[in-house]
C-alpha cells in the first residue's frame, strides 16, 4: 500500500502545467548524446595522438578509459546531489566542468594531463546524462515518460553512427585537438542550452515532501530496494549490454568475418542503427495508446529469440554473411526496451528519481564495461564470444521481465 501510494502523493505536487515540450526534450536528448559523441568522435585520432604525443597505444586507450569512468562515478554523484538540492544547480555545475574540461583536453600538452582531463570531462558530461533521466521523471510518468525516453533513445541511436564517420572526415583536415575542439564547442551549446531552457523541475516543496517520506522509511536509498526498480533496472542493463557486446564485436563480424571494408562496415553499422532509430520512433507512438509493459515484454521476447538465431547459426558454420540479419533484429529490438524500462524503473521510486536514475546510468556503463572485453577473446576468427554473451544477457533480461511482472502484477 505504502509504494503505490508514494508515486501519487509526489506527482500531485507537479504543477498541472508542467509538461516535456519539444524545445525541452531536444535539449535532454543532446545531455544524453553528448557522451558518445566525446568517446567516439575522436577514435579515429588515436594513432595520430600516440604518435605526436611520443607514446604508446596503451596511454591513448587510457584517456578513453578515463572518460568512461568519469561517467560511471558522476552519475553516481550527480544523481543523489539532485535529489537534495534540485535538478538545475547541479546540471549547470557539471555543463561547466565538461566546458573548462574541454578547454583542457584541447591545449593538454601530454597524454597524462589529457587523461586528467577526460575524466573531469566525463564527471561533468555525467551530470546531463544522469538528471536529464530524472528532469522527465520528474514530469511525466507511465506513457508519457515512455514516450519521451523512446524519442531520447533515437538521438542516442544516431549519435555513435555519426560520431565516428565524422571524426574520421574530420581527422586530417582539422587533426585530433581540432575534433576535441568541436566536442568542447557541443559542450559550450549544451551549457548554454541549460541555462536558457532547462527549468527546476524538482522545486523545494516536492523536496521536503519527498524527504519526509524517505525519512519515514528510516533510509535515504530504502526506496531503491523496490523490487519493480530493480527488475526493470536488470532487464535494462542487460539489454544493454547485449548492444554495447554487438558494438564491441562489430568491427570484427563485419570486417574480418564478412570481408568488408571500412565503407561497408559503416554503412552496415548505419543500417542496424537506422532499425534502432526507427524502431524507438514506433515505440514512442505505441506509448499514447498502450501500456508500455506490452511493447518492453515484444522487445525482450523478439531480442531473445534474435540473439538464440544468431548462436544457433554460429554453431551451425554457415556464411559470416548471414550473421547480419539476427543482428540487426537484436539491435532495432532494444528501441522497444531502452526507453520503455527506463520509464518503468524511474516510474517505481519517484521519490528518489535522481539517484535511481544515478544507479540505472552506472549499472548500464558497469556492465558495458564487464562485455565488451569478452566478445573479442576469439579475436577476428570466430563470432561464438558473441553470440554467448549476447544471449546470456538477453536471458538475463528475458528471466528478470517475466520474474518482476509476475511480483509487481
Amino acid at each position: 500500500m505504502t509504494t503505490t501510494s508514494a508515486p501519487t502523493r509526489a506527482h500531485a505536487a507537479v504543477p498541472a502545467s508542467a509538461g516535456i515540450s519539444a524545445v525541452l526534450l531536444s535539449v535532454l536528448g543532446l545531455l544524453s548524446a553528448i557522451a558518445p559523441f566525446a568517446t567516439d568522435l575522436y577514435l579515429p585520432a588515436f594513432p595520430r595522438m600516440a604518435q605526436d604525443f611520443g607514446t604508446g597505444a596503451t596511454a591513448v586507450q587510457l584517456t578513453l578509459t578515463a572518460f568512461l569512468v568519469g561517467v560511471t562515478v558522476g552519475q553516481l554523484v550527480f544523481g543523489p546531489i539532485s535529489d537534495r538540492f534540485g535538478r538545475r544547480p547541479p546540471l549547470i555545475a557539471g555543463s561547466v566542468l565538461m566546458v573548462v574540461a574541454g578547454v583542457a583536453t584541447v591545449v593538454a600538452p601530454s597524454a597524462g594531463v589529457l587523461i586528467a582531463a577526460r575524466l573531469a570531462q566525463g564527471l561533468g558530461g555525467a551530470a546531463g546524462m544522469v538528471i536529464g533521466r530524472a528532469v522527465i521523471s520528474d514530469l511525466a510518468t507511465g506513457r508519457a515518460a515512455a514516450r519521451a525516453f523512446s524519442l531520447m533513445m533515437i538521438v542516442g541511436g544516431v549519435a555513435p553512427v555519426v560520431a565516428p564517420v565524422a571524426g574520421g572526415l574530420l581527422v586530417d583536415p582539422i587533426g585530433w585537438r581540432g575534433i576535441l575542439a568541436v566536442v568542447l564547442a557541443l559542450s559550450v551549446v549544451m551549457l548554454i542550452a541549460v541555462l536558457v531552457v532547462v527549468r527546476e523541475t524538482y522545486p523545494a516543496e516536492r523536496r521536503l515532501v519527498h524527504r519526509a517520506e524517505r525519512a519515514a522509511t528510516g533510509s535515504p536509498l530504502r526506496a531503491l530496494r523496490s523490487r519493480a526498480f530493480i527488475g526493470y533496472t536488470v532487464t535494462f542493463t542487460f539489454a544493454f549490454g547485449a548492444m554495447m557486446a554487438y558494438i564491441s564485436a562489430s568491427p570484427f563480424v563485419y570486417q574480418d568475418m564478412m570481408g568488408l571494408g571500412a565503407t561497408g562496415y559503416g554503412l552496415a553499422f548505419g543500417v542496424n542503427a537506422l532499425g534502432l532509430v526507427v524502431v524507438s520512433g514506433a515505440s514512442a507512438r505505441l506509448a499514447a495508446t498502450r501500456d508500455v509493459r506490452g511493447p518492453l515484454t515484444v522487445g525482450i521476447a523478439t531480442l531473445l529469440a534474435s540473439t538464440l538465431v544468431l548462436a544457433a547459426l554460429v554453431g551451425s558454420g554457415v556464411g559470416a554473411g548471414w550473421l547480419a540479419i539476427p543482428l540487426f533484429v537484436a539491435v532495432s529490438s532494444l528501441g522497444l526496451v531502452l526507453g520503455n524500462a527506463t520509464a518503468l524503473a524511474l516510474g517505481a521510486v519517484p521519490a528518489a528519481a535522481g539517484a535511481a536514475s544515478a544507479v540505472l546510468g552506472a549499472a548500464q556503463f558497469g556492465l558495458a564495461a564487464l562485455v565488451s572485453p569478452l566478445v573479442s577473446i576469439g579475436g577476428g576468427a570466430t563470432a561464438a564470444p558473441l553470440a554467448l554473451v549476447m544471449v546470456a544477457c538477453a536471458v538475463v533480461a528475458a528471466a528478470t521481465l517475466a520474474f518482476t511482472a509476475r511480483r509487481t502484477r
